[in-house]
């Protein structure tokens, strides 16, 4: 995987801290606006990244690369994913994939036409204690309530609150608690349990953005409620109950540091089968196995469930009556 970067922000910076630890991937390229060359310039120093571009058509034009990771803000990443595409790359890109249905349709149907990788980069799909909360469930006799709680007070909202709408709570650039964190919440229980029966969100909305909100998804015999903010904190938690056992998680659905599994008449059970301490290792690492085997057929399973997940969103968000992207 020759990986060209678009970005050079907070995720960015993130990713690239783990990315000795990724066999197979080699840095190429990083690409941003020339108002963050400094920037781009002491990353390219600092991760011998080869080559730094202002101009997108010529990263996407080098021949070096092949894969293109997008860590852009949120209302930028469908349509720089979409030119890397038609370029020939393959594409990594930050959650949330887009802001909607059409826009990753769209994406997808270019992938599939190219026979290129295209996926989203969200953690807790590829973590193994998530893969180990999945096998546990049948444990729990039949669920009846999941509540996965996921708050983290902003530093930017005392901005926001004073009229300074930055990218994190501008809705027309895809900000919002449950697209920035929230969205987490939503993988992490689609993933378990697939497509609810309903899905709503009570939010509280402030200057058209939700700045905090609870979201329920009704699946018949279980009731699952996430919760997320950005105005304020709180417990972070995952709690998953059945009529014959609890799996309870205390750290966030995107890092599932370890958890514990009390069954009816036994003794709590501490699990954690955690790979690597950063949670991007474990992605990245199937990333790179998925482009260099051209694994379309996990490409595809994988698009599915962000398409699920991104349709949840939207239904959500509708039904709180809070609308993404440009007016």
């Amino acid at each position: 995987m020759n990986l060209a970067i678009l970005g050079s922000g907070m995720i960015v910076r993130d990713f690239l801290s783990i990315s000795h630890e990724i066999p197979g991937l080699a840095l190429r390229a990083i690409f941003g606006l020339e108002s963050v060359r400094p920037d781009l310039d002491e990353l390219s120093a600092t991760y011998a990244i080869p080559a730094v571009y202002t101009d997108l058509d010529a990263c996407l034009a080098d021949p070096d690369v092949d894969t293109v990771y997008v860590g852009l803000p949120n209302s930028l990443h469908a349509p720089f994913a979409k030119r890397a595409l038609l370029a020939g790359k393959h594409v990594i890109c930050e959650k949330p994939f887009t802001l909607s249905v059409a826009d990753l349709a769209e994406l997808r149907a270019i992938a599939q036409e190219r026979d290129l990788i295209l996926v989203e980069g969200v953690t807790t799909q590829y973590l193994s204690n998530y893969r180990a909360i999945k096998e546990s469930l049948p444990q729990l006799g039949e669920l009846k309530l999941v509540q996965c709680e996921y708050s983290q007070y902003s530093s930017r909202y005392p901005a926001f609150r004073e009229g300074t709408v930055l990218p994190a709570f501008d809705p027309a650039m895809g900000g919002g608690a449950l697209m920035d964190i929230g969205v987490y919440t939503l993988h992490f229980v689609a993933g378990l349990l697939g497509r609810p029966q309903t899905i709503s969100y009570t939010a509280n909305v402030e200057r058209g953005v939700d700045t905090s909100g609870v979201v329920v998804l009704d699946y018949g015999t279980c009731t699952a409620v996430l919760v997320c903010a950005k105005d304020s904190g709180g417990l972070i938690r995952t709690k998953l109950q059945g009529n014959d056992g609890t799996i309870l998680m205390t750290s966030p659905p995107n890092i599932c540091d370890d958890f514990s599994i009390t069954l009816r008449g036994q003794e709590t059970q501490v699990v954690d089968r955690k790979v690597h301490e950063h949670r991007m290792v474990e992605e990245f690492r199937a990333f790179e196995a998925m482009i260099r085997t051209r694994d379309l057929a996990e490409r595809d399973a994988r698009l599915d469930h962000s398409e699920l997940v991104l349709e949840l969103a939207a239904a959500a968000l509708a039904s709180a009556g809070i609308r993404l992207g440009p007016a």
